[in-house]
């Protein structure tokens, strides 16, 4: 049944903020020339706001932060200026809408958790990468300087991520957020001189459930390709680390071809597959890790792929010829970004560069072969 809610957010108008943003950056101009398709290649938008002066990039970002908040190649701080901007109108639209008599009793309830969820993420001492209230909204956050990171980790959530979803104050090491926090707290214990940076990375729309959706590649599909484009327009030469929970690891799976050279390292955890039968069948020079908790349920999904359906090949699988790593501590499908795992404390070695402290499944160190000395940088 649609909801009051859902009924009143339709009313937006086609395609809702997003696109109408998207217009108006279209039309607009800076002296005589057309602003670039937003969909342009990072390399080309990092071009273009090198080529304009600093009050130009200021203007750009205070009338179209929506579109300046998501531009994969625009600079990270104006980013993140234009998404406090973009957060800001969210908000006020919100509250109109909490006072609208029209919503159902669910909408009204939806509509103040949404004003609670923009106010957090404005506070000062958020750095908001991406932005986006259509539907059922994307968001990234920061964590350290991305700009100056010499190692940079992406976590890449799975099914039921949403604006409502990144953050939790009960089980808080289960949505994005908290799992960034944990990691970033991690590697910096790791390598106190290292600099790093971590990202939760929400800005997929991801199934809702386990049904269908889940079953199915489709929005890892157009996942995969913003992740791509994620990881091409990061600042600096940093090295780069994916963290794949769940379904994320279909989203990384997908990418992994398309993957620039900086992305050095894939880990997934929980993962129903990755949409190959093989490592080497992902097609990336990155590295391949996984790890499952003995009491995750993921594992009793049928690994395979048949008509569309299902993800293909175990990745803890011996035969898959992943890197296996150890998940002690971590509890139930949920549970490998808890402080104090051992799943956690692998995958901030990973991210830092550390790969001969890392402690493989079993005995032995099998997932350490072939990587000679730590390489923090």
């Amino acid at each position: 049944m649609t909801t009051g809610w859902t009924a009143i957010r339709d009313q937006r108008g086609p395609g809702g903020p997003r696109e109408a943003a998207v217009a108006a950056w279209r039309d607009d101009r800076i002296g005589t020339r057309h602003l670039p398709d937003p969909q342009s290649p990072p390399a080309e938008l990092t071009a273009f706001f090198a080529s304009l002066s600093p009050r130009q990039r200021d203007r750009l970002a205070t009338e179209h932060p929506l579109v300046v908040g998501n531009l994969d190649g625009a600079p990270v701080t104006l980013r993140y200026r234009a998404n406090r901007l973009a957060l800001r109108a969210a908000l006020d639209a919100e509250q109109r809408r909490v006072d609208d008599r029209r919503l159902s009793p669910d909408g009204h309830r939806e509509a103040v958790r949404r004003t609670h969820r923009f106010a957090s993420l404005m506070r000062a001492d958020r750095q908001i990468l991406a932005f986006d209230p259509s539907g059922n909204g994307r968001v990234a956050e920061v964590f350290g300087d991305l700009d100056r990171a010499q190692r940079v980790s992406v976590i890449v959530p799975g099914v039921d991520t949403n604006l409502l979803t990144f953050q939790r104050s009960a089980r808080k090491y289960t949505a994005p957020v908290g799992m960034a926090e944990s990691l970033y707290a991690a590697e910096r214990a790791a390598a106190p001189a290292t600099r790093t940076a971590v990202i939760a990375w929400a800005d997929y729309t991801a199934p809702v459930g386990v049904g269908m959706d889940a079953a199915i590649g489709r929005r890892a599909e157009t996942g995969a390709a913003r992740l791509v484009s994620l990881t091409g327009a990061l600042p600096g030469h940093s090295r780069v680390a994916l963290f794949c929970h769940s379904y994320g690891s279909v989203v990384c799976g997908v990418a992994a071809r398309r993957l620039p050279p900086r992305v050095a390292d894939l880990a997934v955890a929980g993962s129903p597959g990755m949409r190959a039968a093989s490592a080497a069948g992902l097609g990336t020079r990155a590295r391949v890790w996984a790890m499952r908790d003995a009491d995750d349920w993921i594992a009793e999904v049928p690994y395979l792929e048949v008509g569309g359906l299902g993800h293909g090949a175990d990745p803890v699988a011996p035969e898959f010829g992943a890197r296996l790593l150890s998940a002690a501590g971590a509890v139930g499908h949920a549970g490998y970004f808890e402080p104090g795992t051992e799943s956690l404390r692998n995958f901030a070695e990973i991210g830092v560069g550390s790969y001969r402290s890392v402690r493989c499944a079993g005995t032995g160190d099998a997932c350490r072969g072939g990587i000679s000395g730590a390489t923090a940088l």
